[in-house]
Order: structure tokens, then sequence, then C-alpha cells
């Protein structure tokens, strides 16, 4: 009978709550998307069209990619992409590599000062780096970095960090004493242990934290306004702000040029989508 049990129909409660999730989670995705789908079917719509009919999808006499040539022609959009790229990779890379080694010396090794720091990380999370953005710009301009990618990256490596920390110290737990016992006793130095068996083994829950510090950095908009506002260092989110005038809005550029951001984003996310789910599967069991 158990053996049957796998090919027995369900029951008619066990059916209707597996619908209801499924429903639930269809209805989120789609109101997740919908804004998504909404931005990129205008941006290849005419401005009259975009107002005549938002919810349409362009047809012969609406179509148009005058909005692309305008983004692509008479602006800088390469330079802020670039921008945009250089100041995420290298930012979440850091993260990344700090969060990872700050958590394995937090849980691996006790030491005097530890639930200090472990304090300020979850602080971090709490309080919204964005309540220091004075400070934070005196800071810069005393440093000389004010209008530089460089304050950005620094300033994004302090706002990532104390998630990843809190992220990846869960998964450090799970890790088994034996494998770093067993190369201690092998005279592996702590920098071997750390590479070569800690740091492979996070890489599910490093994609996850990827993905989670990468979106914030790349749609923000606060920080490049205030610290890099320059016109060789803005980012696409700044510089699709050109496009938003006082009195009038080229729609047509800003829905293209939003739509072209939103392309790198989602190549990223289809890297890392299968680590990213292996990742958040592994929190959730463990």
């Amino acid at each position: 009978m158990t053996f049957l049990k796998g090919f027995l129909p369900s029951s008619p409660r066990h059916v209707s709550k597996s619908v209801t999730v499924h429903a639930i989670l269809l209805a989120y995705t789609v109101i997740a998307l919908f804004p998504i789908i909404i931005v990129i079917i205008n941006a290849f719509k005419t401005r009259k069209a975009i107002f005549k009919d938002p919810l349409g999808l362009p047809d012969s006499d609406s179509f148009t990619l005058a909005g692309f040539q305008e983004v692509l022609l008479r602006s800088d959009f390469g330079l802020y992409s670039w921008n945009s790229l250089v100041v995420t990779l290298i930012a979440v890379g850091l993260v990344l590599l700090l969060g990872a080694m700050a958590a394995w010396a937090l849980t691996e090794y006790k030491f005097r000062g530890n639930f200090i720091i472990t304090f300020l990380f979850a602080m971090g999370i709490m309080i919204p780096i964005r309540l220091g953005t004075v400070s934070i710009l005196s800071l810069m301009v005393e440093l000389n970095l004010a209008n530089t990618l460089t304050a950005l990256v620094l300033v994004y490596i302090a706002q990532g960090l104390p998630l990843a920390v809190y992220i990846l110290s869960e998964f450090v737990r799970t890790i088994p004493k034996e494998l770093t016992e067993a190369a201690r006793c092998d005279a592996v130095s702590e920098y071997k242990i750390f590479f070569c068996i800690i740091l492979p083994l996070l890489k599910p829950a490093m994609a996850t934290v990827a993905v989670f510090t990468m979106i914030p950095i790349w749609n923000d908009l606060w920080f490049p306004l205030i610290l890099a506002p320059g016109e060789d260092t803005r980012t696409i989110t700044l510089g699709v702000q050109q496009f938003v005038g006082q009195y009038v809005t080229n729609w047509n550029s800003v829905l293209s040029a939003l739509t072209l951001a939103i392309v790198p984003v989602l190549i990223l996310y289809t890297i890392f989508s299968r680590q990213l789910i292996r990742g958040l599967t592994s929190g959730a069991v463990k």
C-alpha cells in the first residue's frame, strides 16, 4: 500500500490547496511583470499612441523606433551604460568578496568585539544609508572623490555589505566543521581553507546576494544625482532624466532608455537564475 500511495490521486483538499497556491503565485507574477511589459510595449509606439491606448500593442500605424534612435544617437547612452556597468560589477564583486570574508570571520572565529561588529552589520540593515547622505557627501568632498565613480562604488559597498554578511553567515554555519578541521590537520593555511574550501561552497548563496545587491545599484538614482552628476560620470538612471522636462517629457525616449536599461539586468538574471534558485531553496531547507 505504501508503494501505491505515489500512484493514487491526490485528495480534493490537497488539489484545492495546490491550485490556490499556484493561482496566488501566478497573480503575483502578472502584477510584477505588468509594469515592465507596459514599458517595453510603449517604447515601440508613437507619443500619440502612448496616450491614446497605453495598454494596446503597437500596430503598423503606431509602431516607431524614433525613441531608440534619439537615445542612441542624441545622447551618450553608451557612456551611461558603461558607467552603470562598471559601478555595478565592481561594487557587487567587492560586496561578495568582503561579505564572504566577514561572514567567515564572524562565524568561524571567536574574538573580542565579535558581537559588536555583528550588531553594527545588523544596524546597517535596519537603518537606511540615505539618512547619512549629507555626511557622505561631505566626506567625499574632503577626499576629493566627488563626481567620481569611485564614490558610488564605496557607497554601494557600504550599502550592500550588511545584507550580504547576514545571508552568507547563515550559509557558513551550515558548512560541516569536519571540512575545516581536516584541512587544518593537514597544515592547510587559513587563506587556502577560505578560498579553496569555503568560497566554492558559498556559490549559491553568493548568487542570491549578487542579484539582491545588483538590482538596487543598477536602478539607483539618489546617489548618482548627489555624488556623481557630471556628464562623464552619469549612470543610466540619471541619464534618462535628460529626456524628462519641466513642461514637456519625451516619453518615447524615456521608455526606450528604460527598455535598454532592462536588458543587462535580464541577461545577468538569466545567467545566475539557476544559482539564485538553488541559493533560495538551500536557505529555506537549512
